[in-house]
């Protein structure tokens, strides 16, 4: 893992949020996958976090975004953790992955990932965390590589052209949105070292 991504530890992140503004919008519900290479050098997911969170104290929600998503943020069938507990358990086994896989820092993968990116950090920093894994702005981003790749930027787009099952009824869930992009970016790059893109050749 290290040496294919310059020491950095790939994660694949998805928020669903109350707003778009992550420092005063809410932060309702995070999922994290975790990937490693399998003994055929293929990536591919090996463990999932996810929460529902509550909102933190003073936290803005526009209506529109509840509209969108469906989540009703007072509704106590939900489950949700606050969301210091939230950030800081995930944190915990990212960082026990990055160790495992020997590399020195981790790198946000997302779909429009300086969308999550920027809520995690917020969040982060509004609790004053100090062991946050992800690098301070590098991210690796499925929209663009899936322009780059099948030509779709949408991600139910991006998986159809991937022949990944995507189901819309259940987007807009963080949970299910992040499996999918962590299948998204598994197949990205196994394809590009199936066609021969990795290791590159030179001469």
């Amino acid at each position: 893992m290290k040496e294919r991504f310059r020491g950095y530890l790939p994660v694949v992140i998805d928020v669903e949020t109350a707003g778009f503004n992550a420092k005063t919008d809410a932060l309702l519900e995070i999922a994290a996958v975790m990937l490693d290479f399998n003994q055929a050098g293929e990536l591919h997911p090996v463990e999932t976090f996810h929460a529902h969170v509550e909102p933190f104290e003073g936290a803005n929600i526009e209506q529109s975004a509840i509209e969108f998503h469906g989540i009703d943020p007072d509704n106590p069938l939900r489950g949700a953790i606050a969301e210091q507990d939230a950030i800081k358990q995930m944190f915990k086994i990212i960082r026990k992955a990055q160790k495992a896989a020997g590399c020195q820092r981790c790198v946000l993968v997302g779909h429009n990932a300086t969308f999550d990116h920027g809520f995690v950090m917020a969040a982060a920093e509004r609790h004053a965390l100090k062991r946050n894994p992800f690098h301070p702005f590098v991210t690796f981003d499925t929209a663009a590589l899936a322009a780059l790749t099948l030509g779709q930027t949408v991600l139910a787009k991006a998986c159809k052209a991937a022949q990944i099952e995507f189901d819309g009824h259940q987007a807009h869930s963080a949970l299910y949105d992040t499996e999918r992009t962590a299948e998204l970016f598994c197949w990205m790059v196994n394809r590009w070292r199936a066609l021969g893109g990795w290791p590159p050749k030179h001469g």
